[in-house]
């Protein structure tokens, strides 16, 4: 590996040199550059990476940037949603931006945060609620930023075998080889009420407690009149009034956790909806894609501090990421995605998600099995870069907030201008910006496949949710008070 940036090494010496003394090029030789190179490389080889950083890789203009920290460390679970950062690591779009980058799965959602925000991990892939609820102070207290969506949907709710069945004996249209879609949890609420008058918990998993799983699944639930629960300042597993238990599990272990009769369904992303099929353990019953419609999914997370002092690194990321975005989305001329066969043998190694190939094409390669007799097409359950999925829009941030408000995350009523100022801390366009305007100039990216100048980051006001609600962002309190079920807050709270 390092071998092979030898070429680039010797060329970013020269420029560090030619900065440095201000000479021209005929002061610098060639055996200069060779004897540069080969110091730095043999501090590398010294093992000694703190000495490294600061000898070898700081300063190393890549591509009109002069990062600050060429050497970092991701984090991401193992979901295929992590796909962006495989990708720019795989592609050499890193490389590319003279980042030296290592990528590290981590346990669960929490060890992955605290992880970002001691330091030791430069950034990571994030529930796009983590960086919102850190910086407002649920759970964790931590000023946490994102300058980039990673993805739009990519999860489900499955349900297990012996639900399915339930389900379908309330609800004749569900005994189908191919029933109808979107289902609603309309079949299921009698299935809780049973449960609930033989004194039994309905238990089922989420993956975090901001993570979109928890607000889908609780939306779902919902809609079709099943409380999830709330969160109080004294109630932190947000069951209080709930007609069934969910909890936290860690996505790799859904499956097996379900098949154990632990959780009795769940949401998370792929590939472990598709595995519940694959095994025979389960049914996904719907995907986030039939909840809401081009639903921000995962961002890319650092810390605020770290962007202060790393501000050309960041770009330099971001950069990377759209890079490997628009490789995952690109299509041929019939529509058809070109790469999602090669991503999915990219993610099925070890280091990454680390499971079959062929279950992760499932989904990835734009359709989605919720039976093995019922495979639908559905190209866009997997969005990483077109529709402007990439770019943080205030609207989403807003989004999570009106959930955190509706089940109790957030305490106290707050009044709409609370909501934008909060997004606008945490959703940072202006990185994004800067790292498009740069693949422009450098005609990697077309400039229509960003948004225009003038837009303000608020999404149209949309109502494709599975309950029809019509959310605006700019109206986050009328959408907060049109729900049943839930917090709502009147004017004369504020």
């Amino acid at each position: 590996m390092l071998q092979s940036r030898r070429p680039w090494i010797l060329s970013s010496l020269a420029l560090v040199a030619l900065t440095m003394l201000g000479c021209g090029p005929s002061k610098i030789t060639e055996a200069d550059l060779v004897a540069a190179a080969e110091k730095v490389l043999a501090n590398t080889a010294s093992g000694d990476k703190g000495a490294q950083e600061a000898r070898d890789w700081t300063d190393v203009p890549a591509a009109g940037l002069v990062v600050e920290k060429p050497n970092l460390k991701f984090g991401f679970i193992k979901l295929t949603d992590c796909a962006p950062l495989v990708i720019a690591k795989e592609k050499g779009y890193f490389d590319d931006e003279g980042l030296n980058v290592e990528i590290e799965p981590q346990s669960n959602w929490k060890v992955l945060l605290d992880r970002v925000i001691d330091g030791q991990l430069d950034g990571a892939h994030m529930l796009a609620g983590q960086p919102i609820g850190a910086t407002i102070g649920y759970g964790t207290k931590a000023p946490i930023i994102t300058a980039y969506s990673l993805d739009y949907n990519g999860n489900g709710i499955t349900v297990s075998n012996d639900i399915w069945a339930q389900m379908q004996e309330h609800d004749p249209k569900l005994q189908s080889p191919t029933p109808p879609h979107p289902i609603s949890a309309a079949s299921l609420k009698p299935v809780v009420d049973a449960y609930r008058q033989e004194g039994k918990e309905f238990r089922l998993g989420m993956v975090f407690p901001v993570s979109t799983h928890n607000y889908e699944i609780r939306y779902w639930l919902a809609a079709s009149g099943i409380h999830p629960g709330m969160y109080t300042a004294e109630n932190i597993t947000g069951t209080l009034e709930g007609d069934v238990q969910l909890s936290v599990t860690p996505p790799p272990q859904m499956p097996s956790t379900m098949e154990a009769g632990t959780i009795l369904g769940y949401c998370v992303g792929e590939p472990w909806n598709q595995r519940a099929v694959v095994d025979g353990i389960g049914v996904p019953v719907t995907t986030n894609y039939d909840i809401w419609r081009n639903n921000p999914e995962k961002v890319f997370g650092v810390h605020e501090q770290w962007d202060q002092k790393y501000p050309n690194t960041h770009i330099a990321v971001v950069k990377a990421l759209m890079r490997a975005g628009m490789w995952l989305d690109a299509t041929d001329e019939s529509g058809a995605l070109i790469n999602r066969d090669e991503a999915a043998e990219i993610l099925s190694h070890k280091d990454y998600v680390g499971t079959d190939v062929e279950v992760i094409k499932r989904s990835m390669t734009g359709t989605f099995a919720f039976q093995e007799t019922d495979v639908r097409e559905l190209p866009d359950f997997n969005v990483f870069f077109k529709y402007h999925a990439s770019y943080p829009h205030y609207s989403d941030c807003i989004w999570f907030l009106t959930q955190m408000r509706r089940w109790g995350q957030i305490t106290e009523p707050k009044p709409a201008e609370w909501y934008e100022q909060t997004a606008r801390k945490i959703y940072r366009p202006d990185v994004y910006r800067k790292a498009a305007e740069q693949l422009i100039s450098e005609g990697k990216l077309a400039a229509d496949a960003v948004p225009a100048a003038d837009y303000d980051g608020y999404r149209p006001p949309s109502s494709d949710f599975i309950d029809g609600k019509h959310y605006d962002a700019k109206d986050p309190i009328g959408y907060l008070n049109s729900f049943a079920i839930g917090n709502k807050d009147g004017e004369e709270e504020l």
